[in-house]
C-alpha cells in the first residue's frame, strides 16, 4: 500500500509519536491501527439504527425525536455537573 503525507502541527505529531512509541509502535503503524479501529459517521450511524431496532424488538423502546432531545439534553447536564462546570 502506497503511503500518503499529511499535513498536522508539529506538536500534533509529536504528541501522536509520543502516544505510539508507549506502545512499541511506529507513527505510521500506529495511525494505521488507529484508522481501523474509527467508525466512519456513515458506520457509526449505521450501528445506532441497529442499535435502536433491537432495543424496540426487545422491550419496545422507541422515544420520539422531541424525547431523545430531551435525553440528550439531561445527560449533558449531568455530565457537566459531573466534571464540575
Amino acid at each position: 500500500m502506497p503511503d500518503a503525507n499529511v499535513r498536522i502541527p508539529e506538536e500534533a505529531k509529536d504528541r501522536l509519536a509520543a502516544i505510539a512509541a508507549a506502545e512499541g509502535l511506529s507513527l505510521r503503524a500506529y495511525l494505521a491501527r488507529l484508522a481501523e479501529t474509527m467508525l466512519t459517521p456513515a458506520e457509526r450511524a449505521e450501528r445506532a439504527a441497529k442499535a435502536l431496532a433491537a432495543l424496540k424488538e426487545w422491550n419496545g423502546y422507541a422515544p420520539s425525536a422531541a424525547e431523545e432531545r430531551d435525553l440528550d439534553s439531561e445527560l449533558d447536564r449531568r455530565l457537566a455537573q459531573a466534571a464540575g462546570r
